[in-house]
């Protein structure tokens, strides 16, 4: 591979060594097989859906308990906002206002997500601290073309000499518009945490995984708001942060999976993806851990309703530890009668979504014993999930593992073999996608919390292509911190309702319904 002395030092230096190296390429060379889907999971065969009357019951059962609860809100918040304004930035860099008007340049673009931005400029959060940023620098800009000031509008918002949100994180952008103020996504995680992530001392605690660059932003951007929203929900906040641990990143090879070298030379590592954040998740220690991503939010008039489907989601996760704990604490005092590993059985296939092995009522009783608790002493999720309105991707699915039974899995899009014929079709069939609204145990039976590093699926990765200078590379993406990263938890899939899903993947996201605290007219 013709690594240097200057490679190994730099592999070093991220706590990789070359036999982790020489490993990730022969990941390269030979693969990862794609994920064999048996079918996708749909209501009542891998997905439930609540009665009324049992999410009141569910939600009961958390009140009554979460005085006595340690709960943390993790929340992956690393990501930049570049993505976020692509087709703003396609728009500064074929745009010439000298040249045509506007609507033309739209017209033959069909650059229909400038025309939405356009419509809906005022609406936006950030549109008056734009617009004063612009009043100061161009005194004349209300007598310029309409193209000019909405390129002079779109350059000074994401540029560095403006206001630079195009390199900022999405947790730190404005998102929402009150008649007083402009939240950040940050914010709002702080507001909807109040609902359901606080203790008996009134304290709620927030992680936030995040960019090394981005600390002092994050501090910064609490001191601003700490004492307002403090007063408003009547919480104090206990907030930590922490950075994707180096020695997650992955080695980058060239097309023929040679190693990608740099324009000086050196080694090219990247960021493992969102599934190296299990390292992050690892070092948290909690009755509950709650997910969700920093762009998913909502105004604060439909918190309630996300509050209280995250307090279904707990209530549920409560109820299945209380059993499996009690399963568990029998099996250290006897073994079970014949009616009780019947009972055991149930809940397992049932409740849990375990397969058991076909010969199993065929095993010696000491093997039976092994199997029930190796399937149950393990971290549990249960993770929402909505019903797909858009084009089928990745999400809840049934897959058939090398031991030939049947598990319960959240799959990307790149794990599966959209070649196969049968595959595509189980893809297409699929009626739920994961929003990453996930409730999680990760203490055992005897309160101790679990090594979740145990619990990872390392043939769960997937490979990328991506470009550098012109240069085509081949990246290594871990096992997805929600996927292989979690392969081997118990997994409980419910419906939740679409309004709890209300990402901001691109800028025209903040116009929709669930940002807007006053709606279009």
């Amino acid at each position: 591979m013709n690594i240097t002395d200057k490679d190994i030092a730099l592999i070093k230096s991220k706590g990789l060594t070359v036999d982790k190296i020489v490993s990730q390429i022969e990941i390269f060379k030979n693969g990862i097989p794609f994920v064999p889907l048996r079918s996708a999971a749909t209501l009542n065969h891998g997905i439930l859906k609540f009665t009324e009357h049992y999410q009141s019951e569910l939600t009961k059962l958390y009140n009554s308990r979460i005085s006595k609860l340690e709960t943390i809100k993790f929340v992956p918040a690393s990501g930049a906002a570049t993505r976020m304004f692509k087709d703003l930035f396609k728009f500064l860099d074929t745009y010439d206002f000298k040249k045509e008007s506007l609507n033309s340049y739209t017209n033959h673009e069909k650059a229909n997500a400038i025309r939405l931005f356009l419509i809906g400029l005022e609406k936006f959060p950030f549109y008056d601290t734009v617009m004063s940023e612009i009043k100061n620098a161009y005194p004349k800009f209300e007598s310029l073309s309409e193209g000019r000031q909405l390129y002079i509008f779109v350059e000074t918002m994401l540029k560095e000499a403006g206001m630079n949100y195009g390199n900022f994180p999405k947790g730190l952008l404005p998102f929402h518009k009150y008649s007083d103020s402009v939240a950040t996504s940050f914010e709002e995680h702080l507001y909807e945490a109040a609902g359901y992530n606080t203790n008996h001392k009134g304290e709620s605690k927030l992680h936030f995984t995040i960019s090394k660059d981005h600390l002092e932003g994050f501090k910064e951007e609490f001191d601003r708001i700490r004492k307002k929203v403090e007063e408003k929900t009547n919480t104090h906040f206990s907030i930590t942060y922490s950075f994707q641990k180096s020695e997650t990143d992955t080695i980058a090879v060239t097309e023929n999976n040679e190693l990608f070298r740099k324009e000086d030379g050196s080694l090219l590592f990247r960021p493992g993806g969102h599934g190296a954040l299990i390292e992050n998740l690892n070092d948290l220690d909690g009755d509950i851990i709650y997910i969700k991503n920093i762009d998913n939010v909502v105004v604060r008039k439909y918190q309630d309703e996300v509050t209280g489907y995250k307090k279904i989601l707990a209530g549920k996760l409560l109820e299945i530890q209380d059993e499996v704990f009690r399963i568990l604490n029998g099996l250290d005092q006897q073994n079970p009668t014949e009616a009780e590993l019947k009972d055991i059985k149930k809940f397992l296939v049932q409740q849990l979504n375990v397969t058991l092995p076909l010969d199993f009522d065929k095993f010696s009783e000491k093997y039976k014993l092994q199997f029930l608790r190796t399937s149950l002493d393990r971290p549990i999720r249960v993770c929402g999930m909505v019903i797909n309105e858009g084009e089928p991707g990745g999400g809840p699915f049934w897959i058939k593992q090398e031991n030939g039974r049947l598990a319960l899995q959240i799959i990307e899009s790149p794990q599966i073999n959209k070649d196969d014929s049968r595959q595509k079709n189980i893809l297409a069939s699929s009626t739920h996608f994961n929003p990453v609204d996930l409730v999680c145990g990760v203490r055992n039976y005897k309160g101790e919390k679990f090594n979740l590093l145990q619990f990872i699926d390392p043939d769960a990765g997937f490979i990328t292509k991506k470009s550098m200078n012109g240069q085509v590379l081949k990246a290594l993406e871990l096992p997805g911190l929600w996927n292989g990263a979690m392969a081997n938890w118990i997994s409980v899939f419910v419906e939740v309702p679409i309004t709890t899903f209300n990402p901001v993947k691109t800028v025209n996201d903040l116009l929709k319904s669930a940002h807007q605290v006053t709606l279009f007219s």
